[in-house]
């Protein structure tokens, strides 16, 4: 079978694989297609420190069962449309005993830490199988992304009647906003770009900021998540929350971060960390897609072959800020 490997830093091809055999519990899967994310550009540029090469990336997965190993449950039958949590837990770290294995101490990632799903097969324990049925393909592979912002949302304990900022409008920012308006919050979508800005208020947010052109006219935030993971924008945050607010952080900073640690007190504020998503976080981002029917127009940017995949990741590379997701097309079967 056919896999994509970034060998190293700006250099992916195609290699040759034996199909795997599901074990004990686990299920064979047939990719459907399977997102590119910031996570895998940062692979391929071989900036990422939680990478050893070579690597087959993805994590973000559209999937069909193609046959289940010993003692899967009936209900996971060939045909059956799923995605798939792409992390691990270890079960004994401070995380897991206290029921957040989302996370681990010592999680790994399909992608990351250990070879992903740009392959035609997959085998998975059942248990991190999440059903589909009646999904578009390509909107079940956004399903893990918009997650990550899902439960940043949960993390923040985001009510009816809050008023909630979400800076950054990627993917994950997007899946912030959602949620956010799901639980009946006010949203501010701020980011440096137009027309990012414009997809989340076509979402539903009732303000756009942009943090480079404009001056601050829009109400204090009850709630801020950051989801870039810059100086600029976790300092943002901190200053524009409200007082006795909730700032959440998704966003990776790749170098440290000077705060005014004083509104920290002054405010009395929640500053919490948001890490990958836990299996109701799926259920929901499910549920959401189900009733809208489909994706919002401009969450794929593109879809690609697997032969496609060095030439979509350079230009990624050369314009990385007009991308949302990139689905590589593994299999028209479905």
């Amino acid at each position: 079978m056919k896999a994509l490997q970034i060998g190293e830093p700006f250099s992916s091809g195609l290699i040759e694989k034996a199909k795997p055999v599901p074990g004990q519990g686990e299920v064979l899967l047939k990719m459907l297609y399977v997102g590119f994310c910031g996570t895998d550009l940062t692979t391929f540029r071989g900036a990422n420190a939680m990478v050893q090469f070579p690597r087959i990336p993805g994590h973000e997965i559209s999937a069909v069962v193609e046959a289940a190993g010993p003692g899967v449950p009936e209900k996971f039958r060939p045909g059956m449309k799923v995605t798939v949590m792409p992390y691990t837990s270890c079960g004994h770290c401070a995380s897991c005993r206290r029921g957040r294995p989302n996370a681990c101490e010592n999680n790994e990632t399909l992608g990351v830490q250990r070879d992903g799903a740009m392959q035609e097969y997959l085998c998975m324990p059942w248990e991190k199988l999440i059903p589909c049925e009646g999904l578009d393909d390509r909107y079940i592979a956004l399903i893990e992304p918009m997650c990550i912002g899902f439960h940043a949302v949960s993390r923040g304990r985001v009510a009816a009647g809050d008023t909630v900022m979400v800076i950054g409008c990627g993917m994950v920012g997007l899946g912030a906003v959602v949620a956010a308006l799901e639980r009946g919050a006010s949203v501010i979508a701020a980011d440096m770009d137009d027309e990012k800005l414009a997809l989340a208020r076509s979402l539903g947010a009732s303000y756009t900021y942009n943090t480079l052109s404009q001056e601050w006219d829009v109400p204090t935030p009850d709630v801020v998540i950051e989801a870039v993971g810059a100086v600029p924008t976790y300092r943002l945050a901190i200053d524009r929350v409200a007082f006795t607010g909730r700032v959440v952080c998704i966003g990776y900073a790749k170098s440290e971060v000077p705060l005014n640690t004083g509104f920290f007190v002054k405010k009395e504020l929640d500053i919490m960390g948001s890490r990958n998503a836990e299996p109701q976080d799926f259920e929901a981002v499910t549920e959401y897609l189900r009733r809208a029917g489909n994706a919002p127009d401009g969450f794929i940017s593109d879809i690609i072959e697997p032969e496609g995949a060095q030439q979509a990741l350079n230009a990624w590379h050369e314009a990385p800020g007009k991308v949302y997701r990139i689905l590589v097309r593994w299999s028209t079967e479905s």
